[in-house]
Parts: C-alpha cells; structure tokens; sequence
C-alpha cells in the first residue's frame, strides 16, 4: 500500500539499516518529547474549547476538528515510535497520518477563511454563520483527504503519491496570504468588530500563515523539487511533527483579551526598560 505522508518509508528504511546514528536517535528524542508535551495539552485544549462552541461562535469547532486531526498525528507518532514490525500496520498507520496531516492544513484554511468573513463580510458572516453548516463543513474536509489517500492507494502505478501529497499542501498556500492581506485591507472600513476582536482575527491569521511557512512549506518544496537528500527530510520532517504543538497556540489567541494582555506586556517591558536607561542616564550625568 502506497502512502503519501513525508517521505516516512524512507525514514523507516535508514532507521532500520543502522539505528544507531546519531541523527536518528536525535529525531526519535525529539518526536518523544513532542508526543510527551503535545498530547496532554491537545486534550485539554479540546475539552476547554468544546464549552465555547455556542450558536454564535463557530471558530471554535475548526480549531477543535484541528485539534482531533493533531491527535491522529500524535497516535500515529506513538505507533511508529514504539518500532512495529508489521509492515501492513505500518502501512495504515501511515495512511492515518496522511488524513490527519491534510485535515489539518485544510482546517487551517477553514479558521483563516472564517476570520476573514468576519472582517471583509460581516453581514453576510451573521446571517449565514451556524453550527449546521459549520458541521457539514467540517464533514466534507475529512471526507477529502480520506478520498483522496483512498485514490492514491488504488492507483500508486499512476501517481507519484509524494508529488501529489505536496501538490494538494501547497494550494492553501496562496489563499493564506489572500485571507491574511484582505483582511488588513478590509479592517480600516468595518466598524462591526470591536477593537480587540480585530486584533484577535488579525494574530490568528498571521499565526496560521507562520505555522504554514515554517512547518509545513520547506517539506513541500523538497517534494516537488524531488530532493532526494535523507537530512534535509529528516529536518522537514521533524518541522512537520511539530505543528500539533504549534496549532496549539490558536487555542490561546482564540480566547477572549489574550492579543490586549500580550502587548500590554510588551508595553510595560518597554516602558520598564526605558526607565531603567533613563536612570542609568541620569545617574550617570550626575556623576559627572
């Protein structure tokens, strides 16, 4: 059975061939202790999100279903790690990874896509915004990835599975920046959204186009550029498990007044730090 995930067949075969280097031991500390770190915490932002899901706020059961698909990740993680043996279970596990890795940029996509509704189409977002379509939704996004590693399984003759899996993950690309530079654009003229909840929609879209850029970006362009160097993988791939760990932080910038205590402590660390210069300052001068 074909996979389409990041190249972890390959992986497997140089764990497997000498599972000693010390590149290897490397990753498998570190997956350790994104799996130790993560998974409790994915558990608790889930249940903690759950009591926000009201019918007029539906962020939230995106960036629940992200959460869910985070967890498919993590389970799969634990399995690999613990070092089966059984190639057929490997082998749908790792189709298991791959629906909760494309879930999760195609969440990603939902919660930018629904930010900039708020902002650039208010009116329509209020009357149209509801927790059946928001299910229906969330339904057809699991439904795609499940489809789509479904066909790649059947036709991996065809298909280069790597190719069409970097493909597919580098289409919510563009439509980041999109959401992200029309939601600047449209701020100046909606007077519907308070203040703190601009800043909030704004930081929850630069955080998903950030998370994008950094984790998951470099592993599709080493695919489409078939590159075939094991460390670079290894590195793209090691950026990649680290997303559920960083999808956590919208679980923070979802929560009410988190983006005003932010900058009010930046505020305060650089007006404490332009104090203290200023008495060095002045203690200075007066000793001259």
């Amino acid at each position: 059975m074909a996979n389409i995930s990041f190249n972890t067949s390959l992986l497997n075969e140089s764990n497997n061939e000498d599972p000693f280097q010390a590149e290897d031991y490397t990753m498998h500390v570190v997956t350790c202790i994104i799996i130790a770190v993560s998974l409790p915490l994915v558990l608790v932002a889930i249940y903690a999100l759950y009591s926000l899901v009201r019918n007029d706020h539906v962020a939230p059961i995106y960036i629940i279903n992200l959460l869910i698909s985070d967890l498919m990740q993590l389970c799969c993680m634990i399995v690999w790690e613990s070092d089966l043996q059984e190639e057929r279970i490997n082998d749908i596990v790792k189709s298991f990874y791959d629906c909760g890795l494309m879930a999760s940029v195609h969440f990603m996509v939902c919660i930018s896509l629904e930010r900039y509704l708020v902002i650039a189409h208010p009116l329509w977002y209020r009357f149209k915004r509801t927790i059946r379509i928001s299910v229906a939704v969330c339904v057809v996004v699991w439904l795609i990835p499940i489809v789509l590693t479904c066909t790649v399984n059947l036709w991996e003759t065809i298909f280069n599975p790597f190719l069409v899996f970097a493909m597919i993950l580098i289409i919510p690309f563009p439509l980041f920046i999109f959401f992200l530079v029309g939601t600047l654009r449209a701020l100046s003229t909606s007077v519907s959204v308070h203040s703190d909840e601009k800043q909030r929609i704004v930081a929850i879209l630069v955080l998903v186009l950030l998370i994008y850029t950094l984790l998951f970006l470099p592993s599709v362009i080493l695919h489409i550029a078939e590159n075939n160097d094991e460390t670079l993988y290894n590195l793209s791939f090691t950026l990649v498990k680290l997303s559920p760990l960083a999808d956590l932080l919208l679980y923070v910038f979802i929560r009410k007044g988190t983006v005003g205590k932010l900058l009010t402590c930046v505020c305060c660390c650089k007006k404490e730090n332009y104090d203290i210069s200023n008495n060095i300052n002045t203690t200075h001068l007066d000793d001259i």
